[in-house]
């Protein structure tokens, strides 16, 4: 369905059709159910009610120049900074939904490299006229330029507890961008990814952290009456196999997106509603 806009908001109410469900499992290569009545699984309601811009309306950088948020200037960089995701109900496949976008805060900033603006963006999830999934997503506009990024600091050795371990590669970085609707050139473009002070394809924020729920959620770590909080605290750049580690207080309590060089790159929590 076409998405209708309000007042500083976005209202978009689509099916939730089986499709990505199977096509994030294939991309993973694991088994998950997606037929009518099932539950998509924790986090994967990033695949869902996306907007979805006109080509004429991205940026050079491949994000859209419209929408809820744009860009506070022209050539700012967006980082994808963290979030919190709180579910109380299951998505299910084959019953319709609606999503309502609008800005909880945004703030101005000057930090180490120029002018940093900070957007709260948030989302909220209703089926059957019940609210499923509140989420508020943190999001970074830095200065235009080729600075490099901080290097991240030394961790301190991984906790002991059950490890995932996840390829990503560049076809599945090809894969996540398409099916969530993502054309940030970082994700697919080398010489783009120097233009934005990487050293190479950056590995996706969200992915980090789908990951994290994902271990939690093989463990048999359920997120239903929970908050998911999870911050990015490096980018993850080069295909590599990185590693979800269980976190300081356990795997139930949070976990750790470390790089392939065990660098700690997402971290999360898992609280009570």
């Amino acid at each position: 369905m076409t998405p209708t806009t309000l007042t500083e908001r976005v209202v978009r109410t689509e099916v939730i059709a089986s499709e990505p469900v199977e096509a994030l499992a294939a991309a993973l290569d694991i088994e998950v159910p997606f037929t009518q009545g099932t539950s998509v699984p924790p986090l994967w309601h990033w695949l869902y009610l996306l907007e979805r811009n006109r080509h004429s309306e991205l940026g050079p950088d491949g994000h859209p120049t419209v929408g809820i948020p744009a860009p506070p200037g022209p050539g700012r960089r967006r980082m994808f900074a963290g979030g919190r995701v709180s579910t109380f109900g299951h998505l299910t496949v084959g019953t319709p939904a609606t999503k309502v976008i609008s800005i909880a805060g945004s703030v101005e900033k000057t930090g180490r490299t120029g002018p940093l603006t900070f957007t709260t963006v948030r989302h909220e999830i209703f089926q059957n006229n019940q609210l499923v999934i509140r989420e508020e997503q943190d999001i970074v506009y830095r200065a235009p330029g080729k600075g490099s990024l901080p290097a991240p600091p030394s961790p301190p050795a991984p906790p002991a507890g059950p490890v995932l371990s996840q390829a990503a590669d560049e076809r599945l970085l090809f894969r996540f961008s398409a099916l969530t609707y993502n054309a940030h050139r970082i994700h697919y473009d080398h010489n783009w990814c120097l233009n934005e002070g990487y050293d190479g394809l950056v590995i996706h924020g969200p992915l980090l952290a789908l990951m994290m729920g994902e271990h939690m959620r093989r463990e048999g770590i359920g997120l239903l009456g929970k908050t998911f909080s999870y911050r990015l605290a490096s980018p993850m750049t080069k295909p590599q196999t990185f590693s979800v580690v269980p976190g300081p207080d356990g795997l139930e309590n949070g976990a750790e997106a470390r790089s392939a060089d065990d660098a700690i790159c997402a971290i999360s929590t898992l609280s009570e509603v």
